[in-house]
This record gives C-alpha cells, structure tokens and sequence, in this order.
C-alpha cells in the first residue's frame, strides 16, 4: 500500500480521533482539519499539520484539498439543537464544490444504517450528505455503520451511564429494536484498510458486527460484564415523551446528541455487510468482547492534553467516572492585553482569594478540614505559577504562558474535576473563558 496525502474532516470527533493515530502509523500524510484547532495541535499527532475548518463556512475550505488523494468525511452536527438536516446538508455542499474542482481520488464517508420507515433527522441528514457528496463525481465510498462499542462511543456511554446511575432501568419501547453493534476496533479496521481498495465508482457498504440483538439484550451483556445488575423493566413510553432534562441527569453525553441518538433506534437496523467483509476480512469481536475491550480503554479519557501531564493524575483516576465531562462556566469579552489577563489569572488565591464568592470557597474549605481531607492552605510566594504548584487544596496541572492555566480540584467531591483560566486573541478582544469541568461518579456505586 503507497502512502497517500489524506484530509481527515472532523479530526476532533469520536472516530476522528481515534482513527488519526491508526493511519499516522500506517505511515500516511495526514492533515486534520477542524474547527478545535487548539484542541488538535494540542494532541500532539506526529508530522500531522492541524487547520481550521468549518463545512458551514465555505471560505475555511479553500485551498484545503490541494495536493490530497483521499479525503475522509466524518463531520456529523449531532449536537445541532436546531436545523440538524440544513445544517447537515450545508457542509455537504461546500464540500461538494471544493471536491468539483480537486484532484482527490476518493472519498471515504462514514454514514449510519438505514430504515426506510425511520424518519429520524439524524439518519436523514446521513443519507442526504450521501447523496449531496455523490454529486461531486469523485468516488465515494459510505460505509453505513451501526451503533460502534468503545470506550468514549456516544450510544455505548449512554448504556453505561443509565446502568450506572439507574437502580431500576425503566426503558422505553426503542430497547426492542435490533441493531449489530460493532466494536470500535473493527470499525477502525474497515475504514482504514479502504485506502488498499480504491474505485472508480460510487459504492455503499453495509458494516455491523457478528450479532444482531435487540438494545435490552445488548443492557444486559453489558451489565453482565460490568458486574452491575438492575432490574429491567420496559415502559410504553413515546420517544416523543422522554424529557431532555431527565436525560442530561443520567447521562454525561451531550443531551441534545442523546435524544438524536435514541430517535433513530425505534426501528430495527440490521446489516447486509456481506460485500464489506469479502472486500476487507477480519475477525469481528462479539459484543461481550467489545464491551470488555471498552473497559480496558476507558482510562483513556484522563489521557487527553486537556489534563496535562501530572504523573499522579493517573493515580485519581476511578474507571467508574463518567468519561465525559459536564462543564459549567462563562466567557467574558475584554480589550485588556493578553498579557494584562494573565498577570491578572496568576493571582488566584492570593490575598484577593479566588475571584468570586471567597466567601463559599471558604465554606468549602472548612467542610473539607471536618471531613478530614486536610485542606493545605497557601500558595507560592512568587507571582508566576509553576506545574505542580498547590493553590489551597488546588494543583496546577497544565500551563501555557499566556494562553491557558489549569487547576485540579483536590477537595473531597463524587467525582474529579479541573478548573482552566483559557485566553484567547481575537483581533480588537480577549475572551477568558473560565470554565470548570467535572467527571461524575455513579449514583449507585455497587
């Protein structure tokens, strides 16, 4: 297989990221392209240039498919709250026209399964940038892919997260459809062996696992790995019914992109993936080891850069953590220098105490010294901040002079959570967004 010059759209997503590192070892040239550009170089991808790219924004397209052979399209607006289809539709044509005037020899597009009676907007937006994609002449392979097991994977830590913080799972009427879920492994597989099969034409290929089950007998494999049995006890109840706010209390999946997610499982999704597996063999891993893989990975999520490198960070780690984090904070607007915003962040704790509401953090502090966590109080006599510098019970873990500090919290809480000052340039302004980040441990620790 000759390396080949690849454009990754949506490098920060779920499979974006995980199949990064897959072609880098193959030893492809590889751009990523999105819109968390911070995010991305953060990750530091050897020989991997990042760009910025937003679909919505045909300007950011320009020039970016230049000197490219194979372009993998794995953009989805999941968590849209409005405008899902147009939105869908809009990325398609911009990149659509840009392909029209490209060299690029193919493109791999990762899609969902299809039911004809399911009029989900999420699986109505796969099907129209397809569609829209097919336009462009160039030759485009749609994988059309199941629910994916793996550790970070939206439907796999919605089951988790419902078994974990639901003593009795009360499940709607969609857990009797069927699906092939299929293990991240094996999805990364397929997509990245499809550069050693280009075409001329346009094809769409069905991808699923060994085993077509229902969604409860898929709760209940689960459970039966994890060691956390609930009762399970189905309701009649409309997806139409189900309140947005009671699924953001279970899960720690966006719950915009959760309530999408479970519309399009009221039907059942199997797979004709015949043609996918006589082109590209591999021994598909059945579900219990798939889950059991996506155990083994869940640590992971600590290993992102926004954690930093803090060698006993590892250590706090509990895999029963949520692996996303909820988040709550502002962002404010100033045309106070860059520098001015730093000098200001570094002061945290000192004698002007933490911004806001000292008062409560105090409160704080004091419960934390009656649960006999031992709050060390102080902070380093110096201005500037230091990696592993204490602020009271906080500790800094990540620091970009500058740009970004990032403490974590080191009071007793249900949970682990990081607190990062970020700065950014924005021509006449500077916006510091101060935002805390939190991974939840389950209601019901059995």
């Amino acid at each position: 297989m000759g390396k080949k010059r690849i454009l990754v759209l949506g490098a920060n997503g779920y499979i974006g990221q995980n199949l990064l590192p897959a072609l880098i070892k193959q030893g492809h040239m590889i751009t990523a392209a999105t819109r968390q550009l911070d995010w991305a170089r953060a990750q530091n991808w050897p020989n991997t240039p990042c760009c910025y790219v937003d679909l919505l924004a045909a300007k950011t397209l320009n020039n970016i498919m230049t000197n490219i052979d194979i372009v993998y399209f794995l953009v989805h607006s999941m968590a849209a709250n409005n405008n899902l289809i147009e939105q869908e539709c809009l990325a398609a044509l911009n990149v659509k026209n840009v392909l029209k005037h490209s060299q690029v020899k193919q493109v791999i597009y990762l899609s969902a399964l299809q039911n004809h009676c399911c009029h989900s907007q999420h699986l109505m937006a796969r099907k129209l940038t397809g569609e829209i994609l097919r336009e462009s002449k160039i030759s485009l392979t749609e994988i059309l892919a199941p629910i994916i097991i793996g550790a970070g994977s939206a439907p796999y830590e919605i089951i988790r997260d419902m078994t974990y913080n639901l003593f009795i799972l009360t499940t709607p009427r969609w857990v009797r459809s069927k699906s092939c879920p299929i293990a991240l492994e094996n999805m990364l597989y397929y997509l990245t062996q499809l550069i050693s099969h280009p075409t001329n034409e346009h094809r769409i290929l069905d991808a699923g696992g060994p085993e077509y089950i229902d969604y409860q007998t898929l709760f209940k494999r689960f459970m039966q790995t994890s060691g956390k049995y609930r009762p399970l006890i189905q309701l009649p109840i409309p997806i139409r019914l189900i309140s947005i706010q009671f699924i953001s209390l279970i899960t720690s999946v966006s719950p915009s992109i959760t309530k999408r997610l479970i519309q399009g499982l009221q039907h059942n999704l199997p797979a004709n993936d015949q043609a996918l597996k006589q082109l590209i063999p591999q021994k598909l891993l059945s579900v219990d080891e798939a889950i059991k893989q996506a155990f083994i990975h869940s640590p992971n999520a600590i290993n992102k850069a926004d954690w930093g490198s803090d060698t006993i960070l590892k250590t706090k780690w509990c895999d029963k953590y949520s692996y996303y984090p909820k988040d709550a904070g502002v962002t404010l607007t100033t045309r106070a220098t860059s520098q001015t915003i730093w000098q200001i962040v570094q002061q945290i704790g000192d004698k002007k105490g933490y911004f806001y509401a000292n008062i409560l953090w105090q409160l704080r502090a004091l419960i934390d010294d009656l649960m006999l966590n031992k709050v060390k109080y102080g902070r380093p006599i110096r201005k500037e901040l230091y990696l592993g510098d204490m602020i009271d019970s906080w500790k800094v873990i990540n620091i970009k002079p500058g740009h970004q500090l990032t403490l974590l919290f080191g009071m007793k809480a249900p949970g682990l959570g990081r607190l990062p000052f970020t700065i950014k340039y924005c021509g006449k302004y500077r916006t510091l967004d101060v935002r805390a980040w939190w991974h939840m441990l389950p209601v019901f620790q059995d």
